[in-house]
């Protein structure tokens, strides 16, 4: 996404220049927050076939900010639902596999420029929804369009993954040897709450770029926001079917698409114990099948005695606390070297105690709620649990008072002194609580670093030669050196390709990078001999 502002040269939205935006940005997102909050409470059916379907049952979706606010009410979908929708992906599957690569990727365009086109729409349901602040909710959008046209991008770089391949020296005959990638089939996307337009038209437009028809079932706590990029995606003009859009609980629709034999690739984005869930039972199946998980992380920092502290704060705190600290990449282990631990826990502590906490719709407000109420409740639980024994810096309460009691809002929470052995340093509480701990040196610090099952997001602080000994050292996907706009969040497709090692993630390649398209297809060469 692409804003004009009133001075020279254009404002390109990304999670690095957020911070700074035209205020074209703020006149159209409240502009677009009044139009939705106008029409709360509306209902919405399944969008299967290009079609509107209606369970017998139905759920309500209530914002996290205020639980009075009815955003919507959804469609509470089982197994019938599933796999009606997989037959209609099924189906759509003999037109749009065989549609051409280019005219497949000038479609998906079109479906990134309508998501343009409605990006303040979308981003003020995804603030009301998930608690975003709303350069958090714009961002978010803005990136489901970018992912979308990095994967065209790479389709068109690679020719449509169609390649040449040696000449057999086969006598008193000339071979042809062609390599082409071609799409599985159909694909089923599961996302989740915290990035419900990324998360879900990233995965879905790298099927759909390669030829796959998708089913796309977002978090029961976010169907408002992927029920609209569904209708960007239908209004792009792909075929019918070619896109299907279902909700319901995981434990019923979820489970039905993941046990069909229907499926032929999934790409689930969440917590470690659904996605191993997932990983286990998709491979019951008759066949192998692609299983793409990103699966959270518990992501550390390294702060040296060399840092420049003012980046590091900077960097720590957004890490820390932006999206309350529901973010996989999100920074949840602090590890800092001795001599300058006092003073970057003392410029830590006075920046995280002057955010703002409150309504995210609202301009100057940097931490919006938690999800819901097990969260909430996992809020004062984790620091229930860490009060034994660690001592709390800022933070460590719910905020209950006023209209702030009709949500579930925390404060952001750091705490020291909890022994390295505690059960938290490495388990993903997915939460506004950080752990801050002093490290000897840098040696140690990597060691505590690298000692999770987690291998997503890391950031580090230090001299330039220091960030080369990090890079080669720290087992993480994506890893930051002496990054002020965030220590370990902030990817962007084409820049930062985001994905993990170890329980973070199967695939070993990075979404909105040159080698994730790939994922969506599978080799099959062609060989004529005349």
């Amino acid at each position: 996404m692409s804003d004009k502002p009133k001075g020279d040269g254009a404002f390109k939205l990304t999670y690095a220049t957020m911070f700074d935006p035209p205020e074209e940005l703020h006149t159209q997102f409240e502009a677009a927050l009044r139009t939705q909050k106008a029409k709360l409470g509306g209902s919405y059916g399944m969008l299967i076939a290009g079609d509107e379907i209606h369970s017998s049952e139905q759920f309500e979706d209530r914002s996290p900010i205020n639980q009075e606010w009815m955003l919507g009410k959804f469609q509470n979908g089982g197994e019938a639902e599933a796999t009606r929708a997989l037959e209609a992906a099924r189906q759509a599957t003999h037109l749009w596999s065989r549609t051409p690569w280019r005219e497949r990727v000038a479609t998906m365009r079109r479906v990134a420029d309508r998501i343009d086109e409605r990006v303040y729409e979308l981003a003020a349901a995804t603030a009301l929804e998930v608690g975003k602040n709303r350069m958090e909710a714009v961002a978010d959008v803005a990136e489901a369009a970018a992912l979308i046209r990095y994967v065209c991008d790479q389709m068109e770089a690679n020719e449509g993954f169609i390649r040449q391949m040696g000449t057999d020296p086969l006598k008193g005959y000339t071979a042809h040897n062609v390599s082409v990638l071609r799409p599985y089939g159909v694909w089923v996307v599961i996302s989740p709450f915290n990035f419900p337009a990324a998360l879900t038209a990233g995965p879905a437009g790298a099927a759909l770029v390669g030829g796959n028809c998708v089913v796309m079932k977002p978090a029961s706590d976010t169907p408002w926001t992927v029920r609209l990029l569904a209708e960007c995606f239908l209004e792009g003009g792909l075929p019918k079917g070619a896109v299907n859009y279902v909700t319901g609980p995981g434990g019923t629709l979820g489970e039905a698409l993941v046990k069909s034999p229907l499926v032929d690739g999934i790409t689930f984005t969440g917590s470690f114990s659904v996605g191993i869930h997932i990983y286990r039972r998709f491979a019951h199946g008759k066949f192998p099948r692609p299983c793409i998980l990103e699966m959270g992380g518990k992501n550390p920092s390294l702060v040296s005695r060399n840092a420049d502290l003012s980046r590091a704060v900077s960097g720590i705190l957004r890490s820390s606390f932006g999206l309350q600290g529901q973010k996989c990449s999100a920074n949840s282990r602090i590890y800092v070297e001795r001599p300058i631990y006092d003073q970057f826990v003392s410029k830590f502590v006075e920046a995280t105690q002057a955010i703002k906490v409150g309504d995210p719709t609202e301009r100057t407000v940097f931490m919006g709620p938690v999800i819901n109420q097990k969260a909430y409740q996992d809020f004062k639980d984790y620091n229930e649990e860490l009060s034994e024994g660690g001592q709390f810096l800022s933070g460590g309460h719910v905020l209950a008072e006023g209209e702030l009691a009709k949500g579930f809002f925390c404060q952001p929470t750091i705490v020291s002194e909890v022994d390295p052995s505690h059960r938290l340093w490495k388990h993903e509480m997915f939460l506004p609580i950080t752990m801050v701990h002093s490290i000897e040196n840098l040696e140690q610090g990597m060691q505590l670093a690298n000692d999770v099952s987690y291998g997503l997001t890391a950031g580090f602080y230090g001299s330039e030669e220091e960030a080369e000994w990090f890079f080669d050292r720290i087992e993480a996907g994506v890893s930051y050196a002496n990054r002020p706009q965030g220590a370990t969040t902030g990817a962007w497709p084409g820049f930062q390709p985001f994905g993990g090692w170890k329980g973070s993630g199967s695939s070993g390649k990075n979404a909105g990078g040159v080698h994730y398209l790939q994922l969506y297809l599978h080799e099959q060469i062609h060989t004529l001999i005349q």
